[in-house]
């Protein structure tokens, strides 16, 4: 599932400023990161499985493993994790509807955080 339109693909942010908005919304740097690359997740653990919503982007100028990256952000997305294959994207997965709503909403506070610091 891809949140379209959140703003946040609009958004290049300095590495310092997005770690610090990512963490204080919960998300972490995700394993996935290299030298152009980043993917801060939150992680849901409920009843019906384990899912994470993900929120990427790619350096535009800088370093990554430097921490002087600008990072150009793209759309959000949201993957159910199985057991022992990884996680799944695909348009055939079921999202519990309170998980989406609260992936929105944690999106839409990421965007303002953003924007108030970089604006």
């Amino acid at each position: 599932m891809v949140f379209e339109n959140s703003t946040l693909e609009t958004m290049l942010v300095s590495q310092d400023i997005l770690q610090d908005v990512m963490n204080k919304n919960g998300l972490v740097l995700g394993g996935s990161w290299d030298y152009e690359r980043m993917t801060f997740d939150y992680k849901y653990e409920v009843p019906e499985g384990i899912y994470y919503l993900r929120v990427p982007g790619y350096a535009v100028e800088g370093d990554v493993g430097a921490k002087n990256a600008i990072i150009q952000l793209m759309d959000p997305y949201m993957g159910k994790h199985y057991y022992p294959t990884g996680i799944e994207y695909g348009s055939d997965e079921h999202f519990p509807e309170r998980i989406v709503d609260h992936a929105v909403q944690k999106i839409r506070a990421v965007a303002q955080d953003l924007k108030a610091l970089t604006s």
